[in-house]
């Protein structure tokens, strides 16, 4: 067979092939799952600042003083996090507009945030993007909070930052889960003493 037959063969069959595709092939599907706090391998990924276990506990107690002679003195205390491991490349969210997480807990508030690649690219600033919302955990009962990737506001180092930004969810680093005593959303516990959050999942959602 002559190489011109060949080529002629190939090409009518990737035309048949691309007049068969169904455009539901191209679209992602309507959900991703992201983590899921099912094995220790999975529990590895994150870093865990608090007491946890095996299953996806994350607990502790806040507390907003400190002691005379510890050598920290900070501004702002009662604060804890846990924060996923880097990300090998990027997480692409772009085609998702909602974050999911299956949660049982303690009746507080917490702070959902997504680290994206940083947009400055300069020796003095090599932090991520931070963009953070507020999710509450209602106690003892297992539930699934949904929150719009737009509601998401960029900050730096816990302030909002008062410009026009837009996340870019095609990049993602990181994410982390975090509680304070003070803040959140109205009616959820706050002040010190003890914290407790199970998570189950972490998923992205399409919802649009």
């Amino acid at each position: 067979m002559s190489r011109f037959k060949e080529l002629w063969r190939a090409s009518i069959t990737a035309t048949k092939k691309a007049l068969t595709w169904n455009a539901e092939d191209l679209i992602p599907p309507s959900e991703k799952y992201i983590f899921r706090f099912n094995s220790m391998e999975e529990l590895k990924r994150w870093h865990l600042y608090s007491d946890s276990e095996y299953g996806g506990i994350f607990s502790g107690n806040l507390a907003l003083d400190l002691a005379e002679d510890s050598k920290w003195r900070l501004n702002r205390s009662g604060f804890c996090g846990m924060r996923s491991k880097k990300f090998n490349g990027f997480i692409d969210l772009d085609a998702y507009d909602t974050l999911a997480l299956k949660i049982k807990g303690d009746g507080r508030s917490y702070i959902s945030t997504i680290y994206t690649e940083n947009w400055v690219n300069s020796p003095g600033q090599q932090e991520d993007n931070s963009w953070q919302a507020f999710v509450f955990v209602p106690k003892d009962n297992w539930y699934i909070a949904k929150i719009p990737l737009d509601q998401y506001l960029p900050t730096w180092r816990g302030n909002v930052i008062d410009a026009d930004l837009e996340m870019n969810p095609s990049r993602i680093v990181g994410m982390s889960l975090s509680v304070n005593a003070e803040g959140g959303v109205p009616g959820a516990k706050s002040g010190p003493g003890d914290f407790k959050v199970e998570i189950d999942w972490i998923k992205a959602l399409r919802t649009e």
